[in-house]
């Protein structure tokens, strides 16, 4: 469950980053709850091509992350943000974020 959690967050911070396709095969499968099956025979491919394919798309999105670490930086700015006893200012960065 972390995971998916995970490559959500994920595909929000870099999901433009991805192809038409790559992005069609994360939200098929991610938000809309389509199993590999349901996804091959959508696109007109086998079971296993649609496996691969939301394979690469996550690669993909953790590719990102490892070089641009967006995910991380955020992460340990909301961590430095609850630290602020300036609610407005606090308030003002999370909005931001």
């Amino acid at each position: 469950m972390e995971d998916v959690f995970y490559y959500n967050e994920l595909f929000d911070l870099y999901g433009e980053l991805l192809t038409d396709k790559q992005k069609s095969y994360f939200k098929d499968y991610y938000f809309d709850n389509l199993s590999y099956s349901e996804m091959a025979l959508k696109y007109g491919v086998s079971r296993n091509a649609s496996f691969k394919q939301l394979h690469i798309v996550i690669e993909k999105l953790k590719e990102f992350e490892e070089k641009l670490k967006l995910y991380e930086k955020r992460n340990m700015i909301l961590s430095l943000s609850s630290k602020i006893k300036d609610e407005d200012l606090r308030e003002k960065l999370e909005t931001i974020l």
